[in-house]
């Protein structure tokens, strides 16, 4: 049997699981880069996926806990959408990817991980990303620890997002 570490994942093992809403938990801590929490808006922040599917996989979320797209404000969707657009920029400088899968999970029957607090993922792509490790061996490999990638994205973000 050949093995494949992720070290990494051995904190998620013993970690106490969060109860509650993450998205509204995780900006109240005020331990941004514990959680890996990129920029924070007047309205909305970004904070890396801690499980991502890629290197530079993120999320934009409100602080509010809202569960549709119909309870933002305009003033929230604009900084929410902004913030996708900013981050987009972001991740092609740091990352050069080729293309990007962005998606909102309304519901838990859509795969929403976080059921009731709206919030977007960017998961940069690029050709080849997916292998014949997940189709043969559903695993993924991760080129990058979560650490790196949140020194990598923190400055540009911080430079490219607009504070309203």
């Amino acid at each position: 049997m050949k093995k494949l570490w992720a070290s990494w994942r051995v904190e998620y093992i013993r970690s106490e699981k969060v109860k509650g809403c993450i998205f509204c938990q995780k900006p109240e801590e005020n331990k941004d880069s514990e959680n890996y929490i990129l920029f924070r808006g007047k309205t909305s922040f970004v904070l890396l996926n801690k499980y991502p599917y890629n290197p530079g996989h993120l999320m934009i979320a409100p602080f509010r806990h809202l569960a549709t797209l119909d309870e933002l404000t305009d003033e929230e969707l604009f900084e929410h959408f902004d913030s996708v657009r900013s981050s987009v920029r972001a991740i092609k400088e740091a990352y050069k990817p080729e293309g990007f899968n962005i998606g909102i999970n309304l519901g838990l029957v859509a795969g929403a991980g976080v059921e009731g607090h709206v919030h977007t993922h960017i998961v940069p792509r690029w050709n080849g990303d997916t292998n014949f490790m997940p189709v043969l061996s559903d695993t993924k490999v991760l080129s990058e620890a979560l650490a790196s990638t949140y020194a990598q994205l923190k400055e540009i973000i911080a430079r490219n997002m607009r504070r309203t």
